[in-house]
């Protein structure tokens, strides 16, 4: 009986963070927009880049903002209802994110919602992943290589600022968002990657968090 109710928090920490990562927030905004079916859009990707794709900048923005915000409300809401399980509830957000039941386990690539779980786990984390984002967006302009290079730095920020309880952790779900950007990066390799505010981005190349 002991050993069950040990598990309770946990299991409610995942099955909180799981729920809250698979809102499916840019299939649920372009569809009230009137911008159609996001799956049917450019990659088919759920995430803000593809929902840019729409026309709808406001759109993209809330997408961002929403996704960001569900990484970060797992934490948080984990933090005050199951102190302790956390990183269960990190975790299990993001692979809602990017596996969701609702979409046939078809979701985003996660850029945003790490973003918002490493903010909420540790802030300056945050601010350096925010930096690496957005600082290689504004000079490569290539959303993929901002994306990874951002996921990738969340595990190194964390080693840096003595974080190493998160690093683990950090660096799975790095794993994965490089994973979800495959294609990405075969496109790069060859040299064919698109850049944010070409044309054939809206057509082409899957970048989407």
């Amino acid at each position: 009986m002991h050993t069950e109710i040990l598990w309770i928090a946990p299991t409610a920490a995942l099955v909180l963070g799981y729920l809250l990562g698979s809102i499916p927030f840019g299939v649920i905004l372009t569809r009230l927009g009137g911008a159609g079916d996001l799956r049917s859009i450019g990659s088919g990707n759920i995430g803000a880049t593809n929902v840019l794709r729409t026309g709808r900048k406001g759109l993209a923005a809330a997408t961002l903002l929403l996704d960001l915000a569900k990484g970060a409300a797992a934490v948080w809401l984990a933090a005050r209802l199951f102190p302790g399980d956390e990183m269960v509830a990190a975790a299990a957000a993001f692979v809602g994110h990017c596996y969701p039941v609702w979409l046939r386990f078809r979701g985003g690539k996660g850029v945003a919602t790490l973003m918002g779980i490493v903010l909420a786990l540790h802030w300056p984390m945050g601010l350096v992943y925010a930096a690496v984002w957005l600082g290689l967006l504004a000079s490569v302009r290539i959303s993929s290589v901002a994306g990874m290079a951002a996921a990738v730095s969340a595990p190194v920020s964390g080693a840096l600022f003595g974080r190493f309880d998160l690093v683990m952790l950090l660096l799975a779900l790095a794993g994965i968002v490089l994973w979800k950007h495959a294609e990405n990066i075969e496109r790069l390799a060859s040299g064919t990657e698109p850049r944010v505010g070409r044309k054939k981005d809206a057509a082409d190349a899957p970048t989407d968090g």
